[in-house]
């Protein structure tokens, strides 16, 4: 798994301010925002990256579990980390799952995202019934959840067969962030002939440079 220097991302040191993190994002997603970057090439990629960068380094909580990696910072790829660290309070992932096309790399899905599921059955009929559930976040700009779209996923089981099984993902127009949007049978492979699992993709609002998304509370 590749490692992510989210710093080197924003163009910002290890040991900058809140604030300083904040207007290096600023900065860049003004120019690599759909709505302004036109057809640049690599603009929406790049887009991705620093979103990523940014809800992670962006928040304290999981900036400083980042920055606990201490000297497997340096490492690049094949990056594992110091033993323990996931029990740190990154939430379990799904080491076995590459989701290609949910807005977050590899090695955002393993350390800061969702978990991998379980089937309903427990004990030994969990792998006889059907296959595991999968959970993954997906990032979604605020132009998508005004209008919707349809986006394209990859799920590829590197503990299975390894092939990549593509699909497309119905993002609904005016979906709440944190909203689950459930995908039957896309998670892990089921074995023996049994069903797959499922897969959960839970929606995360993508940092727009200018605009918050404030929660909409009815009067009284």
């Amino acid at each position: 798994m590749e490692y992510k220097d989210y710093y080197k991302s924003l163009g910002v040191s290890k040991g900058a301010s809140a604030d300083d993190i904040r207007k290096a994002f600023r900065k860049l997603a003004r120019e690599y925002h759909p709505d302004v970057s036109g057809n640049k090439p690599g603009a929406e990629d790049k887009f991705k990256e620093i979103n990523e960068a940014y809800e992670v380094i962006g928040d304290p909580d999981k900036r400083q579990k980042y920055d606990s990696l201490g000297s497997n910072w340096q490492q690049g790829g094949g990056f594992r980390p110091p033993p323990g660290w996931q029990g740190r309070g990154a939430g379990r992932s799904h080491p076995d799952f590459d989701l290609g096309g949910t807005g977050f790399s590899d090695f955002f899905e393993q350390f800061f995202s969702g978990e991998r599921g379980h089937s309903p059955f427990g004990g030994g009929r969990q792998r006889q019934a059907r296959g595991n559930d999968v959970q993954a976040d997906l990032m979604v700009t605020l132009e998508e959840v005004v209008s919707g779209s349809v986006r394209s996923i990859t799920v590829k089981d590197r503990g299975g067969s390894g092939a990549p099984r593509p699909f497309k993902v119905k993002i609904p127009k005016g979906v709440v962030d944190g909203q689950k949007l459930r995908l039957a049978g896309k998670g892990e492979m089921g074995h023996g002939g049994s069903r797959a699992g499922d897969l959960f993709l839970i929606v995360r609002y993508a940092r727009h440079p200018d605009f918050k998304v404030k929660k909409w509370e009815p009067s009284i």
